[in-house]
């Protein structure tokens, strides 16, 4: 086991395997373009759909269900269908990592859509806003955290089975797995995962630095004493 981790760390720290086409630091670009590029898919996709049926209560059931199902679905198996039906080339892996993200991004945003209190929504129509302006005003800032959290765990999920690319020849962190596993290399199939494992440990941190910016200037106002928001009943939140 010693030798194991020994040979790693002589693996990740070589300049030989961080140069090139075949280095680290290529894959890593790669894996981070796969990983970003079916996160903001799926949340073009995801958000909409659970700011629309959180706001308006309806379809709930239906999407609900459909984003478990997606989630159930075989990621690998998934591949596999859509490369016999599309061919070569990386729709598959965008079809299946965006198949995984949007779930989690539908169910944390129609959660979040909930969870305002109503009263407060009561409040904002009885100050004359229109349903658009109750949605991005009033709703979506209060709903925001929880929609975070969402978009924090697609990332994670997307940039944990990125590595499927490899399984269709492409790119990414998941060369290393399946060439090593090829090779019977156990370092470079360690290498690999370590490498999966830090860069969404690394995203994951950021999203929660950003998180904990964009709420901070809240934090602040209430910590300060400032003027509270007063519901529909009169009293301070």
């Amino acid at each position: 086991m010693y030798e194991l981790f020994t040979n790693l760390g002589g693996w990740l720290t070589s300049g030989a395997q961080w140069s090139g086409s075949d280095g680290i630091a290529h894959r890593l670009a790669e894996h981070l373009q796969y990983s970003l590029i079916a996160t903001l898919i799926a949340t073009a996709i995801g958000l909409p759909l659970g700011l629309l049926i959180g706001h308006t209560g309806k379809g709930a059931f239906l999407a609900i269900n459909l984003a478990s199902f997606g989630r159930a679905l075989p990621t690998v198996g998934l591949v596999v269908l859509v490369f016999l039906a599309g061919g070569l080339s990386m729709t598959p892996v965008y079809v299946s990592l965006v198949a995984l993200a949007v779930p989690a991004i539908v169910t944390n945003t129609y959660a979040g859509m909930t969870a305002v209190d109503p009263d407060v929504k009561d409040a904002a129509r009885g100050q004359g806003m229109r349903g658009h302006q109750v949605l991005f005003q009033v709703e979506l800032p209060l709903a925001l955290p929880l929609i975070m959290t969402g978009l924090r765990l697609a990332l994670i999920q997307v940039v944990a089975t990125a590595t499927i690319a490899a399984y269709v020849s492409f790119g990414g962190l998941g060369r290393y797995v399946f060439d090593g596993l090829a090779q019977r290399d156990l370092v470079q199939v360690l290498g690999g995962a370590v490498l999966v494992a830090a860069m969404a440990v690394v995203l994951d941190l950021g999203l929660a630095v950003l998180q904990r910016y964009l709420f901070l200037p809240h934090s602040r106002l209430r910590s300060s004493g400032g003027t509270p928001i007063r519901t529909a009943k009169g009293t301070p939140e």
